[in-house]
C-alpha cells in the first residue's frame, strides 16, 4: 500500500514520514517492517476529508533515485508490499484498515522541479482543497493513478483506472 500524499504532505501538513506512493512520499529510504507505527498524516477537519483525519501505518518501500550526469533528479521508482495503513476520524473514533498489499510508483521530475507520478497497486490519494479536483478527500485506488505534482505542491490528477474506495465516506 502506497500513501501517495506522503511525498508533500511534508510541505503542507508537517508529516513526520508521508508521502506514501500516496506515494511513498519523498521517503527516500525504506522503512523496516518491525518498524513502530508511524503517523503518516494528521490531518485538521476539511483538508483530507470532511472531519479530521489520522493515518498511521507500518511497512517498507525500496525507493531507487536516477540522475543525470550533472547529478539532478529525473526518475524515481518506489516499490514493494508498501504500508499497512490505518485511518482515524479523529471526530468520532471510528477506524479502517487497509493491509499492505504491494504498490509501484514512478515519479517523472520535470525541468522546473514539479513532477508525474504513476502509481499501481494499492494506492491510497489524498486531495486537500487546494489541488485539483479539489479536495477534501482520501482514496484507495487499486490499479492506476496518475498525477502532477507542481512546484508549491498542488496535485492535478489526470487519470485513474481499475477499483476506487472513498476512505472518507467509510469513515464519517
Amino acid at each position: 500500500m502506497s500513501l501517495a500524499k506522503m511525498h508533500s504532505v511534508t510541505r503542507r501538513a508537517g508529516w513526520g514520514l508521508v508521502c506514501a506512493s500516496i506515494a511513498a512520499v519523498t521517503i527516500g529510504t525504506a522503512v523496516p517492517a518491525s518498524a513502530a507505527e508511524v503517523v503518516l498524516a494528521d490531518l485538521d477537519r476539511g483538508v483530507g476529508c470532511a472531519f479530521a483525519l489520522k493515518v498511521v501505518g507500518t511497512g517498507d518501500r525500496v525507493v531507487r533515485k536516477f540522475t543525470d550526469a550533472a547529478g539532478n533528479p529525473v526518475r524515481e521508482l518506489s516499490t514493494g508490499k508498501g504500508f499497512k495503513l490505518t485511518f482515524t476520524n479523529k471526530d468520532t473514533g471510528q477506524r479502517f484498515t487497509l493491509p499492505s498489499n504491494g504498490s509501484v510508483s514512478r515519479k517523472m521530475f520535470n525541468a522546473d522541479g514539479s513532477y508525474t507520478e504513476e502509481d499501481s497497486g494499492h494506492n491510497v490519494l489524498i486531495l486537500f482543497p487546494s489541488d485539483v479536483p479539489a479536495g477534501p478527500s482520501t482514496t484507495l485506488y487499486v490499479g492506476r493513478v496518475v498525477f502532477t505534482v507542481s512546484l508549491n505542491g498542488v496535485f492535478t490528477l489526470l487519470t485513474t483506472s481499475g477499483r476506487s474506495t472513498d476512505i472518507c465516506a467509510l469513515l464519517d
